[in-house]
């Protein structure tokens, strides 16, 4: 499997569209994979004198059954202070989605050392029922109330940094298409994402930067990836609506890698942090740990369209897991599903229609498992990591992490 990783640098606003209540469009906080696709076809559609055929590249990147998946492209640009109170700009290498099982303080939300802390209730929440306790957390640095954390984060070296977007409303009006001049009663705002971040030093001088975000395309034909990563390079793209407008100029830099699993790994991390919790746990509640079931986490890194029995669903049983990963593992078993909903649709500029509206798993959600068959799911939960489950994953549907490290930092670890 190879992959091309994306930086994508806004040149001008983005009028990425979420929902549009009444006559303001909403920004979404991320670059959709949609998005992404819908472009790279476009501008390849173009450049082409011979409409699309069975069997030619552009078969082979969007349509047949092994596909390209155009993965989200989350923020990946963050400020943060050094000691001489400058604000210095990172551009993280990964950016991920922080798990629904993520707390701070209520009063002082945030990373450390602008914030109380941040850290992870999903291991001592298994332990906590495992003993029949009750689980209430507090902040580890005043005990106050904690409140749910989301949102996107990177991890250079010890530190932790938040990752988000900034907008503005862009007001225009309408153009009477005969007279070319302004049309009553036609007003109507956008909002868009910046594309310029402002750090400043201690002497209130400020310097602008281009806001960056990262992204990922998956493919198995090394040559059409080579193919594709010089188109991405050679050419210039606009992404989101309003283009005519002078919105959504980018600057795509794209880099072809091997892509390398880590499972295992992670897997053996988390169930070392799960067993010393259990541990304490029983030390100060009397019982006796399970030791004969290995546990691991689905973690949703964008949104997912779930399908049971036809039906739209937030939960992933493990009747649908051992389907998708195509494993059959009666021992498998579901201890805790933490999600979310939301609807999604979008405009499918091929067809010239909307697209359906979805009810999707917001991304962030997590589910805990356990098999007593581990070595059934080592490669196919790596296949998963890649193409993602659920429907519409070359769009960036149902991308997945295995294991996500956030979750063995427990209170006393806040960071």
């Amino acid at each position: 499997m190879k992959q091309i990783k994306l930086k994508i640098s806004a040149q001008s606003p983005l009028a990425i569209g979420h929902k549009k209540p009444g006559s303001v469009s909403e920004a979404s906080d991320y670059i959709p994979g949609s998005v992404i696709r819908g472009a790279v076809a476009s501008q390849i559609l173009r450049l082409s004198s011979n409409p699309p055929n069975t069997g030619d590249d552009f078969h082979k990147l969007f349509i047949d059954e092994n596909a390209a998946i155009f993965s989200n492209a989350y923020p990946a640009t963050a400020k943060y202070k050094d000691n001489s109170d400058n604000e210095n700009l990172v551009i993280a290498e990964t950016v991920s989605v922080l798990p629904a099982t993520v707390v701070s303080s209520k009063t002082e939300p945030g990373f450390k050392p602008k914030g109380h802390g941040v850290f992870d209730t999903l291991i001592d929440r298994f332990c906590a029922e495992e003993f029949n306790q009750f689980y209430d957390p507090n902040c580890p640095k005043d005990g106050g109330r904690v409140e749910p954390f989301s949102g996107f984060y990177s991890q250079q070296s010890d530190v932790y940094l938040k990752h988000s977007v900034t907008k503005r409303l862009l007001t225009r009006v309408g153009i009477n298409r005969r007279r070319a001049t302004s049309e009553e009663q036609i007003l109507y705002s956008l909002e868009v994402l910046d594309e310029k971040l402002a750090t400043q030093n201690k002497n209130q001088i400020k310097q602008w930067h281009d806001f960056v975000y990262k992204g990922k395309i998956l493919l198995e034909n090394e040559d059409l990836a080579k193919q594709l990563k010089t188109l991405i390079e050679q050419h210039q793209f606009r992404l989101g609506g309003s283009a005519s407008r002078g919105l959504g100029k980018v600057e795509i830099a794209a880099e072809l890698i091997n892509y390398e699993s880590n499972i295992e790994t992670k897997i053996k991390e988390f169930n070392a942090k799960l067993k010393e919790r259990l541990k304490k746990w029983a030390a100060l509640f009397g019982g006796q740990e399970q030791t004969d079931r290995t546990y691991f986490t689905i973690d949703l890194q964008a949104d997912a369209i779930l399908i049971d029995n036809w039906k739209r669903t937030t939960v992933l049983t493990p009747e649908m897991l051992c389907s998708f990963a195509q494993v059959t593992d009666g021992t498998l078993k579901l201890h805790a599903a933490y999600t979310s909903y939301d609807y999604v649709s979008g405009w499918n500029s091929a067809w010239g229609l909307m697209k359906d509206i979805e009810l999707v798993t917001t991304k962030g959600s997590v589910y805990l498992f356990s098999t007593k068959n581990i070595e059934l799911w080592s490669k196919p939960l790596a296949t998963l990591e890649q193409k993602g489950l659920g429907e519409r994953t070359v769009e960036g549907f149902g991308q997945v992490e295995i294991c996500n490290s956030f979750h063995t930092i427990c209170r006393e670890y806040a960071v």
